[in-house]
């Protein structure tokens, strides 16, 4: 027999059990198992023991979780991908609906990272100010430091700065007449009513 033209098929790869594919992914068995209960992941097939086994896809199947939940897909929402998907009688129809669901979670994630792009220049703003507290020799209480007559070199105090210094109003409860200081006697003596 000629070897140059025998056809030689690659070994299939091993089954993976549920805690082998747990480890190789990084997910919980709890996460595997609730993928399931969810639709989004099938095993292969099963042990005479009724253990779970799954072939390599499984690996990519997590991976395309991981990357749907990354994009800000919720568990349900993939779930409803996949059924739309399967559902569909004809590709292009399911094709447009997966285009219109990811041009929705593309312009959230920008919407996101403008966010945190404004989340960030707030916090280099107020590090940036908070540098010439860390620099500053005099050694004041915090109500002084409110007041504090040092150039930051900013013109007002960054946001995340001035809502931790401004004193927020206090509310208009009635004030009792008695002191806040309670003598000792006092402590063990039952409450008289109507006092």
């Amino acid at each position: 027999m000629d070897l140059t033209t025998r056809n030689f098929q690659p070994a299939e790869a091993p089954l993976l059990k549920v805690g082998d594919l747990a480890r190789r992914t990084g997910k919980t068995v709890r996460a595997i198992h609730l993928y399931e209960e969810m639709g989004l992941l099938t095993p292969s097939s099963r042990t005479s023991g009724g253990f779970r086994l799954y072939d390599s896809a499984a690996v990519d199947r997590m991976k395309w979780i991981d990357l749907l939940h990354t994009a800000g897909f919720s568990l349900q929402e993939m779930r409803e991908v996949l059924r739309s998907w399967w559902d569909a009688e004809l590709g292009p129809a399911a094709m447009e609906r997966l285009r219109s669901l990811f041009e929705a979670k593309l312009a959230g994630t920008r919407e996101a990272i403008e966010r945190h792009q404004r989340l960030e220049r707030e916090l280099v703003d107020g590090l940036e100010y908070l540098q010439t507290c860390r620099d500053c020799g005099v050694q004041e209480t915090a109500i002084g430091c409110v007041h504090c007559g040092i150039d930051h070199g900013m013109s007002s105090e960054p946001a995340l700065v001035a809502g931790i210094t401004s004193r927020p109003e206090r509310s208009a409860r009635p004030k009792s007449r008695r002191s806040a200081f309670v003598p000792l006697q006092e402590v063990d003596r039952p409450r008289e009513r109507g006092a």
